[in-house]
């Protein structure tokens, strides 16, 4: 441990299910890595059906408010489920967040007797497959010029898939 470690407080962070209350945080977030950004109502008309559960990720060692540091949104049905949108904020990135709240979903969609888990992924978004395929997801299919950027530029998807 370095000098500058014993002095920094790293982040820890809880898990908690998705609640009504966290939804403007998660609109914020959400609209800090993704365009277009879903709106806290977009998220409530979500979370509001019987079919969709989600978590989030907030700071549990804040000397204030504790800090939203990711969410996961998942929406169940027929023995399936699809990952509708996972984001972790930029100072969160690579500290094993989207790891938790992807266990968190497949805890979560496995009692809700899902056999299969889908999601959609930005082909350039390397961190986030790496962490899909670390924990077993595959490309099952691809969905080209899926994602629109600010520009003419468009990025394609994979289309993975996970066997619970």
């Amino acid at each position: 441990m370095s000098l500058i470690d014993y002095f920094i407080r790293r982040p820890e962070f809880d898990i908690f299910q998705m609640r009504a209350d966290h939804l403007e945080e998660v609109a914020d977030l959400h609209r800090q890595r993704f365009s277009p950004p879903w709106s806290a109502g977009e998220f409530h008309g979500l979370l509001s059906q019987s079919s969709v559960f989600g978590f989030v990720a907030r700071q549990n060692n804040a000397y204030a408010w504790p800090a939203m540091g990711g969410f996961i949104l998942v929406r169940a049905g027929g023995g399936e489920a699809e990952v509708l949108t996972i984001g972790v904020d930029l100072r969160y990135g690579r500290s094993g967040l989207g790891w938790r709240l992807m266990q968190a979903a497949l805890t979560e969609s496995r009692k809700h007797g899902v056999e299969s888990l889908f999601l959609e992924v930005d082909q350039a978004n390397v961190p986030a497959l790496g962490l899909y395929r670390r924990l077993g997801f595959r490309k099952v299919g691809e969905r080209k010029a899926y994602y629109k950027g600010g520009g003419p530029e468009t990025g394609g998807a994979d289309i993975m898939r996970l066997d619970l």
